[in-house]
């Protein structure tokens, strides 16, 4: 790993079906991109934590959380979420509560512009960063170029079937407002690159943001990589296999057929084949840190090489602490729907917990981002 400098970007990263159909515009209202969040259990209705279901738009969930610990004269640690939500949209999701010792306040009575509660139960365990079976998504696209219904559904189709890559989403590297209204995508990377130069960020969440948007983005270069070199829907010797629903993974070795197993059953390559066509195993890509690589054989030698070419990232992220983690390269949408009609174009589809809406719409459309109105 020889690199010395870096030029952190939001970049072309490869495309899984033939391009973008169609142009149009997203956001030009809050309310153009919707999000509802499904937590991954029933509240208990019991118990000495409070989960609020909370509707904000405009607001991101950081700042919503810390208006949360101000109202309930609480230390910020004590206010939770399942996952962030997009600031630039309407969203749908839950906050955890403990109030310790505290004086419980009526928190039907906490009063943010742009928020709504929507339920408050008890629970008996505090809400979990991931704690979300899934995220559903209704998007309004305006202004489109011309496509049929005959093309659009298609498109949807072959994403039904095939998945998309598994990027992290351009508000994963931040959205930075021109006073023109206009946006510029990547201000989380800008941080980002102050890590890279070895500066200090002294803001907990900014510094937080930066590491995320970093590790991030080489994940979408390993899989913008992977799929340019190898079928995505392949496997290759010494892949880290994931099963569906799960973080657990394991190796396959071509050669060890004997010994080559998962939950203790002997697995082929025609099994593994079968299995990642039936959506039950996915090929993964390394989430950065310290530490060997999971991986093995081909599979290894393409990483390291990869990794090679952006070793000043690497080492950056190594010196933060992170250990290696392991991401499918691709997502799979749920219950997915599109429809055109006056000029715009309505989408909505779900998408498992940490998976991003725009990964999917970049396979549609090549849309600008339109001033932001409630």
């Amino acid at each position: 790993m020889t690199n010395t400098s870096i030029d952190l970007q939001v970049q072309p990263w490869k495309h899984l079906h033939e391009g973008p159909l169609f142009t149009g515009d997203l956001k030009q209202q809050l309310s153009d991109f919707k999000v509802v969040e499904s937590l991954s259990f029933t509240p208990s209705n019991s118990g000495e934590h409070t989960l609020i279901e909370l509707e904000k738009t405009g607001l991101n969930t950081a700042f919503v959380a810390e208006q949360m610990a101000k109202f309930g004269q609480l230390p910020l640690r004590a206010i939770s979420y399942a996952g962030r939500k997009d600031k630039y949209a309407s969203t749908s999701q839950w906050f955890g509560v403990y109030h310790g010792g505290a004086k419980k306040p009526n928190w039907h009575d906490f009063a943010l512009e742009g928020t709504k509660i929507l339920q408050i139960v008890q629970n008996d365990r505090k809400l979990r960063t991931g704690a979300i079976s899934k995220n559903t998504f209704t998007i309004l696209l305006r202004n489109i170029s011309a496509v049929s219904n005959t093309a659009l559904q298609d498109r949807v189709d072959a994403i039904t079937e095939f998945g998309v890559p598994n990027y992290f989403g351009n508000q994963r590297f931040g959205e930075i407002i021109k006073p023109d209204g206009s946006v510029q995508l990547g201000g989380n990377l800008l941080l980002a690159q102050k890590l890279i130069d070895g500066e200090a960020i002294r803001n907990r969440n900014k510094n937080s943001m930066a590491i995320s948007a970093l590790r991030s983005w080489l994940f979408n270069q390993f899989v913008s990589q992977r799929i340019s070199k190898y079928p995505a829907h392949s496997h290759i010797n010494g892949d880290a296999l994931s099963l569906a629903g799960t973080n657990s993974f394991f190796v396959y070795d071509d050669a060890d057929q004997d010994n080559n197993k998962q939950n203790g059953e002997q697995v082929s390559d025609n099994t593994i084949s079968e299995r990642l066509k039936s959506k039950d195993l996915f090929v993964t890509a390394p989430l950065w840190g310290k530490g060997e690589l999971d991986t093995q054989f081909q599979a290894r030698e393409f990483e390291l090489k990869t990794a090679s070419e952006y070793a000043l990232v690497c080492r950056t992220l190594e010196g933060l602490g992170l250990k290696q983690q392991r991401r499918p390269i691709l997502i799979f949408v749920q219950d997915f729907t599109a429809e055109i009609s006056d000029n715009c174009a309505q989408l909505s589809f779900s998408l498992p917990s940490g998976c991003f809406a725009t990964s999917v719409l970049r396979e549609i459309a090549q849309v600008s981002i339109g001033s932001k109105q409630s």
